[in-house]
């Protein structure tokens, strides 16, 4: 039943092995039962054909997984072979339920294979048995004999006491390379024990099994020697899962094995068989993760009799279950969430302003499960978040470059902080109204401009979107490394509202902020980047500037200090109420430099009255991911990439619509990798680890834009009168002729193909109003499909500040200050409106005039301003604003027009300025 070694089996259709682990299953239980029918001799035999060739492809993919297991999974064969089809089906049956339903998790006997012959289908009575205790599988890495293997695991069965608040299965690898695939595949695996015994290879050939080891240098491997193994597979196991628990059995000495990097080793077994201790803590390990601190205190406050006297009527749910009017509220939301509701700090809380209990605990423990040094919680979501990090961060008179199209909070951090402002350009997509993200050019461009003005020490940060709004990553080690190589202390803010789900990807999380900082701040520990710091040196002794554009750069290992922020919406992509936030930290300078400060801007921007049931699920949203992120991540991402599949080679749904590929997104001077698409007909998916290694941009793949030009209909009506109100499906992001569906770690496939049926109707109803169309109606619709595919304004790039809001205009550099056009504009008589409309703007250009904005204006969609305050307006702003037919534009008024500054106001700031440098 073993696949051949030498024969690969290709499956290119699968973007991974667990779609085709589910999908085998569901064909393996339909033909199961097909053969319980009355069928001919050649039909029957076919039948088997088609089962014996779903288990060949299983095998190999079940030796990774606990359930059903590898003894269940040969009594399979057996039945067939015995011809006792019934039972077969039945056993099949009841396994494909089982892992559909997941129910194997909550039935301590999943493992009795008469049961499973036997059982009733439906499920009911085994989850009733023991479902309040969490499952989990323990990856045992050594080369056991089958004797051996049934003996350990009887024995770690005999260790479980009743009163144990998980349960967990074994499953036994052999090699280093299964092992690795096993904690890649098996989303159940927790805990991982890693023995002496192991070897390199792994006897598996199926294709799809091996593309996890695709981000690995397999090469390397081979140049480990057989006693490191073991060290070696608990330090790739930190760099692939980092929060899995790893324990390591050696035979090694004290003294040789106590130096050694050995990961995220929680404990060394030396060359002993101590079982007990082993269960107690693998047990204790998976219950650091699952402890919710201050959820705990929460939900034990919620019990206690409490007489309140403190403000909030709605405290213990007092004003509604008095109340003859709003009981429908009590009922609707029931009672906890009332009995929870506290303005106490006592009791067994904390306070979210001053921590130093279970709050405290609970961010101790999301720093961990992030990778940060400190994390911060905020109910007010990033937006403050944002603020608070730029305040704590910058004073009035820094230079900061920010990303121009990014969320309009961090513009007006700006304006609160003072700061100098360099707005830095994206790679427009102009045939589809977005940007994309900061080419690295560009950011080096900015600073070595500085550098040259000598301004180099009054640029304080870089603060950029990762990732942004329609899934552009960046390449965030390389953006810092080589920013440090300029500014050795520049400070990184990383807006990764969209992206708090990265760090449990491990190919998403090689491009966040806080796995770069720790990357870069080890790396520049160590004597080899030293050394090739050293060559470098003398290499670039005397390079140029355009000589430093083109070069990959390296900061000075004596100089460089790894100072990173990120902000991330952890309600937007994880497990959260609204608003639910956090600041990640991990700046070498907080303590000396930051802390103080960090504490004054929290003060200033949180409520003295924050809601706790905020903080609670913040708490218990990184318990999820902590225990079972990589799962859903992993299943997120399949989801997508079927959507992608299933939209552009749909024969009906793609004559109008098809999803925009990475070669569309991303231009390909930033695509080092080549990858156009993540998946095509011919080739099959494409290995997206070597993108998201080197390209200096990649997409995410959760993020799926949908060009809808081929429909006549605009992003913002289909959005609203197709999706929206005909058939409930809710967005939140569109451009002029696309749509933006995101998927998120509670997308289901049911959801997948709710929209493919949705997408199908919109087509097939298209098709017909089109085939019953007269000659004028047909032409019609043409054209609006040349209007939303071919005039297409081009976007404009930011003009320029004018020189009343400048520190030291006609030096070259570009900074300005909006703060002060920004308090300007709240005197009415140095502010005037033109419109847009008809030819106003124009004449007042041809007489030379620099008309300036005293707002910010931000259309939505795109959603980014695209005029601040201080900045000239440009004609191409004009043309692209006259171009736009959105409805809601902040900072607009079309009665009225464009606000502006007056002539005379802008003359008396030029010749007496108002903005003082620090």
């Amino acid at each position: 039943m073993k696949a051949g070694k030498k024969a690969k089996t290709s499956l290119g259709e699968y973007y991974s092995a667990l779609q085709l682990r589910t999908d085998r299953w569901t064909a393996l239980r339909i033909a199961t039962e097909q053969l319980t029918q009355e069928l001919s001799d050649r039909r029957r035999q076919e039948a088997e054909r088609k089962i014996r060739s779903l288990m060949e492809v299983l095998y190999p993919i079940e030796l990774y997984w606990a359930f059903p297991g590898h003894d269940t999974f040969l009594r399979i064969g057996a039945l067939l072979d015995e011809g006792r089809v019934e039972a077969l089906a039945n056993i099949v049956r009841n396994i494909c339920r089982a892992l559909m339903s997941n129910s194997y998790r909550r039935n301590p006997h999943h493992h009795d294979v008469d049961e499973l012959i036997e059982g009733s289908p439906d499920d009911e009575s085994n989850e009733k048995r023991g479902k309040e205790i969490p499952y989990f599988e323990v990856l045992f890495v050594d080369n056991f004999s089958p004797v051996q293997e049934a003996n350990l695991r009887r024995t770690m069965a005999s260790m479980r006491r009743p009163e144990d608040p998980f349960m967990y299965e074994p499953v036994f690898v052999p090699s280093l390379t299964d092992a690795l695939i096993a904690v890649m595949f098996n989303h159940n695996v927790q805990t991982v024990v890693v023995r002496n015994g192991l070897k390199l290879e792994s006897e598996q050939t199926l294709e799809i099994l091996h593309r996890y080891m695709s981000r690995l240098d397999e090469d390397a491997l081979q140049d480990v020697e057989p006693k490191e193994y073991g060290p070696e597979l608990c330090r790739l196991i930190a760099r692939l899962r980092p929060e899995l628990d790893v324990f390591l059995f050696t035979d090694q000495s004290v003294e040789e094995i106590a130096g050694a990097d050995l990961g995220n080793c929680r404990r060394v077994f030396y060359n002993q068989e101590d079982h007990l201790e082993l269960h107690l803590n693998i047990l204790r390990g998976v219950s650091d993760r699952f402890e919710a601190p201050f959820f705990n205190a929460l939900t034990q406050y919620a019990r206690k009799p409490t007489g309140v006297f403190h403000a909030m009527p709605i405290s213990r749910g007092k004003s509604i279950t008095r109340s003859h009017w709003i009981k429908d509220m009590g009922d609707f939301y029931g009672m906890n969430i009332f009995l929870a509701e506290t303005s106490a700090t006592s009791g067994g809380l904390d306070s979210l302003l001053e921590p130093s209990g279970p709050i405290k605990k609970a961010q101790e423990k999301a720093a961990r499960a992030f990778g940060a040094k400190q994390t911060f919680f905020s109910t007010n979501g990033t937006s403050t978040c944002n603020k608070i990090v730029v305040q704590a961060i910058v004073r009035p008179g820094d230079i900061v470059l920010v990303d121009r199209d990014c969320h309009k909070s961090h513009h007006y951090g700006m304006v609160l902080a003072g700061a100098q402002v360099v707005y830095l350009d994206s790679y427009p997509l102009n045939d589809f109204s977005m940007y994309g993200a900061v080419p690295m050019r560009e950011i080096k461009h900015r600073l070595l401009e500085l550098k040259a003005a000598g301004k180099l020490d009054r640029v304080r940060m870089l603060l950029l979107t990762n990732c942004t709004f329609d899934g552009v990553v960046y390449n965030v080690e390389r953006v810092m490394e080589e920013c440090l190589a300029i500014k050795p202390d520049l400070v990184f803010l990383w807006d990764e509202a969209w992206f708090a789900f990265a760090r449990f990807g491990p190919a998403y999380r090689r491009r966040t902020g806080m796995h770069c900082a720790a990357l870069l701040r080890e790396r520049y520990r160590s004597d080899d980047y030293r050394a090739a710091w050293a060559k470098y040196q003398e290499k670039m002794a005397d390079a140029d500037d355009e000589t430093l554009l083109k070069t990959r750069l390296m900061p000075d290992p004596d100089k460089v200090r790894v100072r990173v922020y990120a902000c991330q919406s952890t309600h937007k992509t994880l497990t959260s109420l609204r608003q639910g936030s956090m600041i990640h930290v991990h700046d070498q300078d907080f303590k000396d430099e930051v802390e103080q400060a960090f504490h004054e801007a929290y003060m200033t921007h949180t409520s003295t009255s924050p809601n706790y049931q905020i903080i609670a699920s913040l708490d218990v949203g990184r318990r999820q991911v902590e225990l079972e992120g990589f799962e859903f991540i992993q299943r997120q991402v399949e989801q997508a990439m079927s959507l992608r599949k299933a939209i552009n080679h749909h024969p009906l749904i793609s004559k109008y619509f098809h999803v925009l590929t990475v070669a569309e997104m991303i231009p390909a001077e930033y695509r080092k990798s080549g990858i156009k698409s993540y998946w095509d007909p011919e080739h099959g998916w494409s290995d997206i680890a070597e993108a998201w290694g080197e390209d200096e941009f990649v997409l995410d793949a959760t993020r799926v834009t949908l060009s809808v030009a081929g429909s006549g209909w605009d992003g913002d009506t289909f959005k609203n009168q197709i999706l929206m109100d005909k058939h409930g499906i809710q967005i939140n992001k569109t451009s002029r002729n696309t749509v933006l569906f995101m998927t998120n770690i509670g997308t289901t496939r049911s959801s997948i193909a709710y929209l493919i049926e949705v997408l199908v109707k919109i087509a097939s109803d298209l098709d017909e109003r089109l085939d019953d169309a007269s000659a004028v109606e047909k032409k019609i619709f043409e054209r609006k499909v040349k209007a939303l595919r071919e005039d297409l304004p081009p976007l404009p790039d930011f003009s320029c500040f004018h020189d009343a809001f400048r520190l030291s205009s006609g030096n070259g550099t570009p900074e300005g200050d909006i703060r002060s056009a920004f308090f300007l504009a709240y005197d009415e008589s140095k502010c005037e409106y033109l419109p847009i409309e008809g030819n106003a703007i124009e004449k007042e250009m041809a007489t030379g005039r620099e008309l300036v904005s005293t707002t910010f204006v931000i259309p939505y969609p795109p959603g980014f301003p695209i005029l601040v305050p201080g900045q000239v307006i440009s004609q191409e702003i004009i043309t692209f604003m006259r171009a736009l037919d959105v409805k809601e534009i902040h900072g607009y008024r079309p009665e009225l027009g464009l606000r502006i500054f007056t002539a005379a106001a802008l003359a008396t700031l030029e010749a007496k300025p108002v903005i003082q440098a620090m």
